[in-house]
């Protein structure tokens, strides 16, 4: 199974197999004279570390970057929720201005990535994950006509987008991991669904949810690890990435207190109780409307 994550959707990617090594010839400069052109037809996805860049970058909270900036869509027929960049009316990304990116430092994986797209594959014979990359041509793109060559590790190193890789591969192998995994892993449900969207973008609402009574009640955990997660937005995301792998592949990396489990079962079940009483109720009262309205 393989998965793509940086590529444009409408771009025209090349078939050929590329690795670190490979030469490309490529530039991109502000007196070029397609200058900012990409960025007129945004189609950026964006990796949990993005949204921390960017955030911080706005200085905004992550659940007022996420409904200010992105809109939501679904990575997979199985429904796990990814995010884009919003665009103007014409289709343009909102952070382009005349003297080119306003966020250029902390610009998102996918940008830094272009024009290459990246292909993560697992091979069933292999433990490990290979990568390989593909040029993308797109006509508005005359970066491919400058006499400039350079490796690909060299144009990955000149983009700095080996921070950005780190960070992003755990959560990438967690997509891997589950697409995969195919119908043995099956489809989460919409509350697994929902956490996958909290613990990959909206630090701010993951944060609360750790920090709550009921989760720190049914987790074994230092005190020190939570005074660094209430300070720290990417030891929050890679503690977020062992709780998806906790949660969807039963992979007990964050150990849980005793008999945690079945006290949450205990609660559940007082919870439905309650909820069955009150439909019961509910039926009854119609009931007992349609015989006052038949009398």
């Amino acid at each position: 199974m393989s998965d793509k994550f940086d590529i444009p959707f409408k771009s025209n990617m090349l078939p050929k197999k590329l690795q670190l090594g490979s030469k490309i010839k490529f530039n991109c400069y502000k007196g070029i004279s397609c200058f900012n052109e990409c960025c007129k037809h945004a189609d950026v996805i964006l990796t949990p570390y993005d949204v921390i860049r960017l955030k911080d970058r706005m200085n905004m909270g992550s659940t007022e970057f996420l409904r200010e900036y992105t809109y939501p869509y679904q990575m997979e027929s199985d429904g796990l929720p990814g995010i884009k960049l919003n665009t103007d009316d014409k289709g343009a990304c909102r952070f382009l201005s005349e003297a080119g990116c306003t966020v250029y430092e902390d610009r998102p994986t996918a940008c830094r990535y272009y024009p290459l797209g990246h292909l993560a594959m697992k091979p069933t014979d292999k433990n490990a994950e290979e990568t390989h990359y593909f040029m993308i041509r797109e006509e508005n793109c005359k970066g491919h006509d400058e006499d400039r060559e350079l490796t690909i590790g060299e144009y990955l190193q000149e983009q700095g987008v080996a921070d950005y890789d780190e960070m992003n591969r755990e959560w990438l192998q967690i997509l891997l991991k589950k697409r995969s995994g195919g119908p043995a892993v099956g489809r989460p449900s919409d509350t697994s669904l929902q956490l996958f969207f909290m613990c990959s973008f909206d630090t701010d609402r993951f944060r609360r949810f750790i920090l709550s009574d009921a989760f720190q009640n049914s987790y074994d955990l230092e005190p020190s690890v939570y005074e660094v997660l209430k300070k720290e937005d990417v030891a929050l995301m890679k503690f977020g990435f062992k709780l998806m792998r906790q949660v969807f592949f039963g992979e007990k990396s964050i150990p849980e207190r005793e008999k945690a489990w079945e006290e949450r079962l205990e609660k559940r079940k007082e919870v439905f109780e309650l909820r069955r009483q009150a439909e019961i109720m509910r039926r009854q009262k119609e009931e007992d409307e349609k015989y006052k309205n038949d009398v």
